[in-house]
């Protein structure tokens, strides 16, 4: 791979890990307590208990990701789904330094590294394969996450996307936009900042 791909690549990756984690955040932001901590049925997660794993499996996917195996020995991955004295604060504590740690070292991969293999319970993999793997097991969740904050606030649900029933006012401010008009989507009264 060339190095230009190289650092295309790890840059496009980096947008997309901090994407999902600002399209969670505006989910959760919207739900109360009570809703953070509700199951939908009892073999559902709680949005409480989807971050408490994403931010276990930033812990050990990302703690020094070229040199030790991605599940680390101290983690309890059973423990990530039940609550034992976790707040909201404290759960969202530990989903920022999950993420912090994940931009930290995507951040300071060097081009010699794509070139390394990592373990994730013992299988190798490719550095790609591994950020690609958390790519996708990351955006399962987040989804998760946005299903259960839109139906928590049903009707009080503030969009993430294009609002149902207005494709053609987003098509019409994505032609703006690429013709140079210079409104935002929200100047324009429309929030299509995360499509």
């Amino acid at each position: 791979m060339s190095s230009e791909l190289i650092h295309i690549y790890r840059d496009d990756a980096l947008s997309s890990f901090r994407s999902y984690k600002t399209l969670a955040e505006r989910a959760i932001e919207q739900v109360s307590d009570e809703e953070f901590f509700a199951t939908i049925d009892d073999e559902a997660n709680s949005i409480a208990l989807i971050v408490k794993h994403i931010a276990g499996n930033l812990r050990s996917r990302w703690t020094d990701f070229l040199t030790t195996d991605g599940e680390k020995p101290g983690r309890h991955r059973d423990t990530e789904f039940e609550l034992i004295d976790d707040t909201r604060d404290l759960l969202m504590q530990a989903w920022n330094d999950g993420w912090q740690t994940l931009f930290d070292e995507i951040g300071r991969l060097t081009e010699e590294d794509f070139s390394r293999t990592v373990t994730i319970r013992g299988e190798p993999h490719t550095v790609i394969e591994a950020i690609n793997r958390q790519l996708t097991h990351y955006a399962y969740h987040v989804g998760q996450i946005v299903l259960l904050a839109k139906h928590f606030r049903s009707t009080e649900w503030k969009t993430l996307s294009v609002p149902r029933n207005r494709s053609a006012d987003f098509n019409k401010f994505v032609s703006r936009r690429k013709a140079g008009d210079g409104k935002k989507g929200l100047e324009a009264g429309l929030d299509y900042s995360d499509n």
